[in-house]
């Protein structure tokens, strides 16, 4: 007789499932495997299973119950077909940090964009607040205001700050919530600030490159006080963005929606077609202009 669980570990080749509280160690029949070509991962941590217990206490898969929204990327190293980084998830999280290291717009930008397209409920964290200088600290306040007025939700945290831990606490209080971001910008450290006991290993930065190194080799959903969950993910430089039109690119910016329907052309693409009412929102200073560069450098990636 088979059970339902949730995946809450994928090493690729075997699936941590909890089911009514126990973890059962479950591979995945080969059916499903080539029933999904066109993604790397046929399973990914949150996915809704059902299990059969076999004789030496491991598990095997038996049905994965369809996911109510989940987050892909380009697959990366040459490797074929899309990865889905996470599965029916509530609150999705772009982690980046102040410093060490630094982070760009781009990559919370097209995090935006994938979670628009795949009906996800999107907020940045930005993590390391107590290396901000006052430059810094200006900067995000400009940056939270301009997500913010987008409707998305924006947390300034450190793990040296009791009182940005208890605001995230409140914001992912019984959701079972992603993080995703490159790697060294404290992902694992906020889980152990959150829960001291969980004891995760963490890296230091790169002094020569001043990037982070991966900690988190897979993604793992982690439990965290007040009923909540948080799917750790391994770091991440790009993310890809995963059968998203040129022409639909647009649709997943809140700001464009409006203005794009003024356009005078069907297909506009909003990047140099004459009588545009995305561009006449931007000159109008209605689009900020950090948010309409980023969609063109976007729309360049997709039409390449």
């Amino acid at each position: 007789m088979s059970k339902q669980g949730t995946v809450i570990q994928s090493t690729g080749k075997w699936y941590k499932v909890s089911v009514d509280g126990e973890i059962i160690e479950c591979r995945l029949p080969g059916k499903f495997r080539l029933n999904q070509e066109e993604v790397t991962n046929p399973i990914a941590v949150g996915d809704h299973v059902d299990v059969e217990k076999q004789d030496d206490h491991t598990g095997s898969i038996v049905k994965i119950h369809e996911r109510t929204n989940y987050i892909p990327r380009q697959a990366t190293h040459g490797r074929r077909g899309d990865q889905i980084l996470a599965s029916n998830i509530d609150l999705a999280w772009s982690v980046v940090s102040v410093r060490k290291p630094r982070f760009k717009t781009g990559f919370i930008d097209r995090f935006l964009v994938t979670c628009e397209a795949y009906e996800v409920p999107a907020g940045i964290l930005v993590n390391k607040t107590d290396l901000a200088n006052k430059t810094d600290l200006k900067f995000l306040e400009d940056l939270e205001h301009l997500y913010s007025k987008l409707g998305y939700h924006f947390l300034k945290t450190s793990i040296y700050d009791p009182q940005s831990l208890e605001q995230l606490q409140e914001k992912i209080h019984r959701k079972i919530s992603v993080f995703i971001g490159p790697s060294g910008v404290g992902k694992t450290s906020i889980l152990n600030a959150l829960e001291p006991d969980l004891k995760l290993s963490t890296s230091k930065i790169s002094d020569f490159s001043g990037k982070g190194t991966h900690t988190t080799t897979f993604a793992r959903l982690v439990p965290i006080q007040g009923d909540g969950f948080i799917v750790d993910t391994p770091g991440i430089r790009e993310l890809g963005l995963v059968d998203i039109d040129p022409s639909e690119l647009s649709l997943y910016y809140p700001e464009m929606l409006e203005p794009r329907k003024s356009c005078k052309f069907y297909d506009c693409t909003h990047s140099h077609e004459p009588d545009c009412g995305v561009v006449r929102a931007f000159e109008n200073g209605e689009i900020h202009p950090e948010r309409y560069n980023s969609y063109l450098n976007i729309l360049e990636s997709l039409e390449q």
